[in-house]
């Protein structure tokens, strides 16, 4: 919608053919740190929490960096960061007059998030929403990025303010959403997917984690959370299914050891197809 607009019911329909909308968002982006040069910027949302949002962000990463692509996380989930400690990131971050510096992982990943930026990690933020929002703004304004190719944004669940202020501040290529197949979370997914179609956002397409666990002995897979819907839902929406994977220990052990930077995710190793227009130069 939008600023322009005086309507407080805007579809994606009615929106068709709006003057307000043939002159854009009417919102005017945030510029980035003068020392900042990104090129693209590809967001991770969620309609619901606990699906394994930061886990994708950071596979995504770990991908376009081994491929030798300058790569950064922005961690814009302010009140549940988890990116530092998943690639064993400790301190704080250091800044100076030109701006903040993030931190940068073993694999040569760019880190920035508030648990850079407090006492101790687990120091609880408890801010109000607009305080939030402007956080974020700040990790796009004042953090010295330098020269990327992607900067990934692990949002947190749900459509609220983080996602709104990114969307509408931030010059977002597209988003992956990432569900599990639980049905209740598929009715969720279609929300995450309205709200980045409604604010004309594009969604590359749809990862679904937890999506069975494999018996290490025989081999075979078991759907711990029932039967999945995601080629249905990923055909509804007309949006890509980027790939299903499942519950392995290991990730989660690198995660709680702070090494995930050596994760090589192979169920997540054509995602950079569903990005042609990020490739682009």
């Amino acid at each position: 919608m939008s600023r322009d607009c005086s309507s407080t019911t805007c579809t994606k329909e009615s929106c068709e053919g709006c003057k307000s909308k043939e002159k854009g968002t009417g919102i005017s982006k945030e510029m980035a740190n003068g020392y900042s040069e990104i090129k693209k910027v590809i967001g991770v949302v969620s309609g619901k929490g606990g699906v394994g949002k930061s886990f994708v962000t950071a596979s995504l990463a770990n991908q376009m960096a081994a491929k030798g692509y300058r790569v950064g996380i922005m961690d814009a989930d302010i009140t549940g960061p988890s990116i530092p400690k998943m690639y064993g990131l400790k301190g704080a971050a250091q800044a100076d007059d030109q701006g903040i510096y993030p931190m940068i992982t073993e694999n040569d990943i760019k880190i920035m998030s508030v648990n850079l930026l407090l006492p101790k990690e687990d120091a609880p933020v408890i801010w109000r929403g607009p305080v939030i929002s402007n956080m974020v703004k700040q990790f796009w304004t004042d953090v010295i990025w330098g020269e990327l190719d992607y900067l990934f944004i692990d949002m947190p669940p749900g459509t609220g303010d983080v996602p709104l202020t990114v969307f509408q501040s931030l010059p977002i290529e597209g988003v992956f959403i990432v569900t599990s197949p639980q049905e209740l979370v598929h009715m969720i997914v279609k929300k995450a997917y309205n709200m980045a179609d409604m604010m004309h956002v594009p969604v590359f397409g749809v990862v679904e984690n937890y999506s069975y666990v494999k018996c290490p002995d025989c081999g075979k897979e078991f759907k711990i959370f029932g039967d999945s819907h995601i080629e249905e839902v990923a055909a509804e929406l007309n949006v890509p299914l980027v790939g299903k994977m499942p519950i392995d220990t290991s990730f989660a052990e690198a995660a709680d050891a702070g090494t995930f930077g050596q994760i090589d995710n192979t169920y997540l190793k054509d995602a950079y197809t569903y990005l042609p227009k990020a490739l682009e130069e």
